[in-house]
């Protein structure tokens, strides 16, 4: 059984090391040139840990050129692994690989299809979240799931610390299914679509802070935006200052918001709700 593995980002280069810790091998990297999406949050390049492992390397600018399938077809891959890559497979590409091509998504599919899923799982007050490998069909994220595991969400959980969570659930599952595809013992089980909800991109200017918000919307939002996201903000005298962390007081029912260093403004700030 040979396997591919497209990725560009942490959480796919730590997928392929979870691969070789169990003593898994890959055939074939996809990845983007060096040059492309440098400021790109959680930009990983693969040269070192395909070095290591003399495994060969394909470098295309999107994933449905003929460059990418030419690739999957000439190293004969069975298994197509795509983790933490932003353009969406074409049905060419998905069903080259000879078994098929599986994806991930941090939530539990079918609820949360589509972007943003770290922060949408604070700003939604959830209180699990997890994430899905699913085998790739031509919907976005709507394929067999091939397995799941759930993380439970503090009252108090940021951005950072659940990207961490994420990342480690990916590992999980990647060793837990790994020998399960090499012996061909994996099946599908078909999304409930009257269970199914998506949730849209999020954009930076999204995470502004406004005083019409309440206190637990403020906090959300906060903690949603945080590392390794652009952060909160709030514009004031013209000036864009971005919260990285808040604390919550008892006192008066209130929020304490701490200012990014460097910010020519008090380092903190009450935020009150009526």
């Amino acid at each position: 059984m040979k396997f591919g593995f497209v990725t560009c980002v942490q959480i796919g280069l730590s997928c392929m090391e979870a691969i070789y810790e169990i003593g898994g091998k890959l055939d074939l990297i996809i990845s983007i040139p060096d040059e492309k999406s440098i400021n790109k949050s959680g930009r990983i390049f693969v040269n070192d840990f395909a070095e290591k492992n003399n495994i060969p390397v394909v470098k295309t600018r999107h994933i449905n050129d003929e460059t990418a399938i030419k690739a999957i077809k000439d190293y004969e891959i069975d298994w197509l692994f795509i983790i933490g890559w932003s353009q969406i497979a074409s049905k060419t590409l998905i069903e080259t690989p000879k078994s098929g091509t599986i994806g991930a998504h941090p939530t539990l599919l079918p609820q949360g299809r589509g972007r943003a899923a770290i922060p949408w799982a604070i700003i939604k007050g959830l209180d699990k979240t997890g994430v899905t490998f699913f085998k790739m069909d031509e919907g976005v994220d709507t394929g067999p799931v091939l397995g799941q595991e759930i993380i439970p969400l503090s009252n108090d959980e940021n951005a950072t610390n659940l990207y961490r969570k994420v990342n480690k659930a990916h590992e999980t599952l990647i060793k837990n299914m790994y020998f399960q595809l090499v012996e061909n013992k994996i099946s599908g089980e078909i999304q409930d679509e009257s269970q199914a909800t998506e949730w849209p991109g999020r954009r930076p200017e999204d995470g502004e802070l406004f005083s019409t918000m309440n206190i637990e919307e403020a906090d959300r939002l906060i903690r949603a935006t945080t590392h390794p996201y652009p952060g909160a903000f709030m514009m004031i005298e013209g000036k864009k200052i971005i919260i990285w962390g808040a604390s919550l007081q008892s006192v008066d029912n209130a929020v304490k918001l701490d200012f990014q260093d460097g910010s020519l403004y008090a380092k903190e700030f009450i935020w009150t709700s009526e």
